[in-house]
């Protein structure tokens, strides 16, 4: 990766942290529907992405230490998340809650058309489409995307308001990220066998593909 990449990456991410405050706001845009709302299933969904459109997204949003192996397991992962999500379904109900909360209706819809909109800008502006660009068009494009996004962190996936930030908050959420930051195999979240815990975390091998 060149240092002029590794810049714009840089900028990228810092651009995409700052979609917090207003991601974060939406966390708190909780819907809250009266008690005779209709359920919401997943049955009659959209489901599936254009893959190597998100890929060529992910290629320039998640972190290079992925590698391909890693970053096709990223974002099969969020694949499966949002496929499986299902809207506006009542939430666990958390200790002080004094009413029943909603989750936020599908993100989906506009995640796919963010990613027909930069297919769209890239073979308008620069007559190719934006998975056979390289990666510093791609940044751009994707960086002009997101300019009017604000925020100082990275939102819940679910609260992300760009398929781009979605993804990179979906990967950051996951055990893989933090033993990523952590340098070693700790999985947090996940369980272990009674046994292993006093065990040290073993160190990462085989990020790069």
């Amino acid at each position: 990766m060149t240092d002029e990449r590794n810049r714009t990456r840089r900028t990228f991410l810092k651009t995409a942290g700052v979609l917090a405050a207003g991601a974060a706001a939406g966390c708190e845009l909780q819907t809250r529907l009266p008690a005779n709302a209709p359920a919401s299933g997943t049955a009659d969904r959209d489901t599936g992405f254009d893959r190597p459109l998100l890929d060529a997204v992910a290629e320039i949003v998640l972190p290079a230490e992925l590698g391909t192996k890693g970053r096709t397991a990223a974002v099969s992962a969020f694949i499966e998340w949002v496929d499986g999500y299902e809207p506006v379904a009542e939430e666990m109900h958390g200790y002080g809650y004094a009413d029943i909360r909603y989750l936020p209706p599908d993100p989906a819809p506009a995640w796919r058309a963010q990613l027909a909109g930069l297919d769209l800008l890239a073979r308008k502006s620069l007559q190719r489409p934006f998975a056979r660009l390289e990666p510093g068009p791609r940044l751009a494009l994707l960086q002009a995307a997101i300019a009017g996004e604000r925020g100082d962190r990275l939102p819940a996936p679910l609260a992300a308001q760009h398929v781009a930030t979605a993804l990179l908050a979906h990967w950051a959420a996951s055990p893989d990220a933090r033993d990523l930051a952590l340098g070693a195999r700790v999985q947090a979240g996940t369980c272990r066998v009674l046994g292993d815990a006093n065990a040290r975390p073993l160190p990462l091998t085989g990020l790069r593909a």
